[in-house]
């Protein structure tokens, strides 16, 4: 390569529904040297098109391009010049229909998956009204499927309770997929607030912010009511076809 010519850029977009691991995981990648992050760039557009009611909506829908196209032009080929590494936060549930696929061929993806019990036990103490097309397990095995279809390689898929049994093996997993080298800076972190942070940060992030690392797995006891039973029980069967096909962490 040239010497004045830019690095490749390697871009990963890791595929997540709410309320996982995903800011967390952001912060790993961010503690690179080598690497800038996105967080949820389709945010807007989603809302926008949507019309649902998110905390912060009107600063969220004036922080970042409502033009889904112009998102994805950016995710697919934009670079600041000066990081090899494009790390890219995204919420399966803002794939909307109308959205082509094709510009996703383009990066390194990956899945964050989360029982689905879980995540409607958390994502109900925000927002009580959920629905399945919230939590984005339906989008995420469309994605899913439509990889499967358009690449040799399935892609990675990554447990959330995995990557806290062991940040190690499961991050290592990902940099491999990457072709990136692992580097320990991804562990920890400085706790606070990042300028790469979402507006929406205020109603979603505090206790991300106050993290230095990855948490210690701990089994917890859920207790959902009939009608969230009922949510999860839907997404269920999405998440048990990625669940099969997992990275499954060494011995």
């Amino acid at each position: 390569m040239n010497s004045g010519q830019a690095a490749p850029v390697v871009r990963i977009g890791m595929w997540s529904g709410p309320r996982n691991i995903s800011t967390a995981m952001m912060r790993a990648w961010e503690n690179r040297p080598d690497t800038r992050v996105t967080d949820e760039p389709f945010y807007a557009h989603y809302l926008q098109a949507t019309g649902i009611d998110h905390p912060g909506r009107d600063a969220i829908i004036a922080s970042q391009s409502t033009d889904w196209q112009t998102v994805a032009a950016e995710c697919a080929s934009g670079s600041d010049g000066t990081q090899t590494i494009h790390y890219q936060k995204h919420m399966t549930q803002h794939l909307l229909p109308h959205m082509s696929l094709e510009w996703i061929n383009n990066l390194v993806n990956v899945f964050l998956i989360r029982t689905p019990e879980a995540v409607v036990s958390s994502y109900a103490r925000a927002r009580p009204d959920l629905t399945p097309a919230d939590l984005g397990f339906e989008q995420q095995h469309r994605l899913y499927q439509h990889l499967t279809e358009q690449q040799a390689d399935e892609p990675l898929i990554i447990a959330a309770d995995d990557v806290l049994r062991d940040p190690h093996a499961t991050l290592s997993a990902i940099c491999n997929t990457a072709g990136v080298p692992f580097s320990s800076a991804m562990l920890s972190w400085p706790a606070g607030a990042r300028d790469s942070d979402g507006v929406w940060a205020p109603y979603w992030y505090e206790n991300v912010q106050k993290s230095t690392g990855f948490g210690p797995y701990r089994e917890k006891e859920i207790n959902l009511t009939p009608a969230q039973q009922k949510i999860a029980d839907e997404c269920q069967p999405f998440y048990e076809q990625l669940h099969a096909a997992r990275f499954r962490l060494p011995g």
